[in-house]
């Protein structure tokens, strides 16, 4: 059976990346007191959380520079406790607070039955100050990927790709 966990007041609430562009594996981490808690998922699933995140604050009060953190680099090590399936957030209007759930990725239909019951899943509260500064670092940790071809907006190797608008006759 996999973990949940419930972390009512977050310290810290961060996102990173490890290994080469093209090639990197993203955690998302939330730090309350002592426990760390750190899950893998997609560089997908980091742009659309920032992305929904940075759209939800924009409806409410801007926090005053002094209150964003600075601090968003993760704790050591990063072991994932498990691979995230599904991200939701919701904004808890009576604590002012953006409560983030994340659910263990769920394995296919034919082992659904054998899984029932085991998938984990975490739920972080998060000041907006802590959403704002996540929003930054989480863009700016995306955007530091492999750069985009002009023409088919697909992420360009090293070595290039095969770019469909070419019809794959002049690699890039």
């Amino acid at each position: 059976m996999a973990a949940s966990f419930e972390l009512p007041d977050v310290d810290r609430f961060t996102s990173t990346a490890v290994g080469p562009p093209g090639a990197r594996i993203f955690y998302l981490q939330a730090v309350a007191g002592g426990q760390v808690v750190t899950l893998r998922l997609e560089k997908a699933q980091v742009a659309a959380l920032a992305g929904y995140l940075a759209e939800l604050l924009s409806d409410l009060p801007t926090p005053a520079p002094e209150e964003i953190p600075r601090e968003l680099d993760p704790v050591e090590p990063l072991v994932a406790e498990w691979v995230v399936g599904q991200l939701g957030v919701a904004f808890d209007e009576s604590r002012d607070r953006m409560v983030i759930r994340a659910d263990e990725v769920v394995p296919d239909e034919a082992d659904e039955q054998t899984a029932r019951g085991g998938e984990g899943s975490a739920r972080f509260a998060l000041t907006r100050p802590q959403v704002a500064a996540f929003v930054v670092h989480a863009a700016s940790l995306v955007a530091a990927g492999r750069p985009p071809c002009p023409l088919c907006r697909r992420p360009l190797d090293p070595e290039g790709h095969v770019c469909s608008k070419t019809n794959g006759h002049k690699p890039r």
